[in-house]
């Protein structure tokens, strides 16, 4: 394991100028723009201050634990096999990638390759398919309060893959992307790029994974859903961090003239976890589906911001965020729908439900509609509230001890946003992650 230079900044934690140097000299053989862009990000690092708590994009957040000393960029990991870390569903294809390194490759069938689709390391594309990349890699601006760790993400990625499906080709089995990180304090940087070409349709699924299940890690990624005309993009996203760790993830989603976008976001992991999406409806016929659902234990916190972006006529999202809340756990929700003055017609609602399993949890909601427009149908909301004592009741006079009754309850209560995925055997290895986090 490498050791890294103390820090006087806090601004910057462990993450030094000498660290930034030695990561960039690694990567001598990219093209220059790609080494420009991570030069102008590494500025943009330095000069932007740490999140404060008079921000209001971290409002009700945990700052005082945004500490960004004792981390460091990983030696490559040994072969590790994870419970997860193989998919137990069929895939189409697969990359697999342990501290920021490739470590295997299911490759892509010839008759997808024949068809155009590319799925390659983002290293390899940067090389291969630059005018691609350049055009869709992290096009579109942050602006829901993590610009400092997405510019930290983007000096530092080197671990990413690239999918592209090219006009009218549809994958009938699910991409696969895994991330696994491992050893103390170390740091990882992923990110997915995703482009479904006009009347493509196809289905990732991206897991993050601890080694350790009990590791401080840290990890700050990306990922980029671009959905051309009348494609249909799913996306599957779930983290089970180890229990010290600390996370960002970053989404941006950009969906184009009657293409359909749906993302689940599945948070699990971590000691203090963000998550912030933004969807960009940008053309007639639109539609965005935003999912995500939390198992928060112990003292976990997650916090979670949203974005609704319409911004032609005739587009519609609907976003479901549903948070079951153990021990003393606390998450925090913040979402904003907003049409723009010529987005007339839009059909837009944000939902978020959190179920407390216990008395000291805290579930904080902050849904908002910015409305520019006229004629639109946009409706929010949010609800709290404690387990049913009587299903508590029926179901432990029935003999079932109190822990599983309470899982059982959990699982009935996210079976609204799981049901929701197409791919059954995605369903049930979702199902399977959450049944383990019990099991701790």
């Amino acid at each position: 394991m490498s050791s890294l230079p103390a820090s006087n900044s806090p601004s910057t934690g462990s993450f030094t100028q000498d660290v930034f140097v030695r990561s960039l000299a690694s990567l001598s053989h990219l093209p220059g723009w790609w080494l420009d862009l991570k030069n102008k990000a590494w500025n943009e690092y330095q000069a932007l201050p740490m999140p404060r708590r008079t921000d209001e994009l971290w409002r009700n957040a945990s700052i005082q634990n945004l500490r960004l000393d004792g981390f460091v960029l990983p030696e490559r990991a040994g072969p590790l096999l994870l419970p997860g870390s193989s998919p137990a569903f069929k895939a189409a294809a697969g990359l697999a990638f342990a501290n920021n390194r490739l470590q295997a490759t299911t490759p892509l069938p010839p008759d997808l390759k024949r068809k155009g689709v590319i799925f390659e390391t983002i290293e390899h594309a940067a090389v291969e398919h630059g005018e691609l990349l350049r055009r869709h890699f992290l096009a579109q601006p942050v602006k829901l309060g993590s610009e400092k760790f997405t510019a930290l993400h983007t000096a530092l990625m080197t671990a990413g893959a690239l999918l592209y499906v090219p006009p009218g080709v549809e994958l009938a089995e699910p991409i696969v992307i895994t991330h696994v990180v491992e050893g103390p304090g170390a740091a990882i940087f992923p990110h997915t790029l995703v482009i479904a070409g006009e009347n493509a349709k196809v289905t990732v699924a991206e897991f993050f994974l601890s080694a350790d299940p009990a590791a401080g890690n840290f990890s700050s990624g990306v990922n980029d859903l671009h959905a051309e005309p009348g494609s249909q993009l799913t996306y599957l996203s779930a983290q089970n961090w180890g229990r010290g760790s600390l996370s960002f993830q970053t989404n941006s989603t950009v969906v184009q003239r009657d293409a359909r976008v749906l993302s689940l976001n599945v948070h699990l992991g971590g000691r203090q976890s963000r998550h912030e999406s933004h969807s960009r409806l940008q053309g007639p016929g639109a539609h965005s589906e935003m999912l995500a659902l939390t198992v928060a234990q112990d003292a976990q916190e997650f916090d979670q911001r949203t974005l609704q972006s319409h911004l032609a006529p005739h587009t519609s999202s609907n976003l479901l965020y549903k948070n079951a809340l153990l021990d003393t756990a606390k998450t925090i929700f913040s979402g904003l729908i907003i049409v723009d003055p010529d987005a007339q017609k839009t059909d837009a609602y944000q939902s978020n439900r959190n179920l407390l399993l216990s008395s000291e949890a805290e579930a904080n909601s902050l849904p908002g509609l910015e409305i520019q427009a006229n004629d639109v149908r946009c409706t929010h909301g949010a609800t709290s509230g404690h387990i049913d004592d009587e299903q508590m009741f029926y179901l432990e006079a029935r003999g079932i001890p109190r822990q599983t009754a309470k899982e059982l309850l959990v699982f009935g209560f996210l079976e609204e946003v799981l049901e929701k995925l197409e791919n059954e055997e995605l369903h049930s290895a979702l199902r399977e992650m959450i049944k383990n986090k019990f099991k701790r």
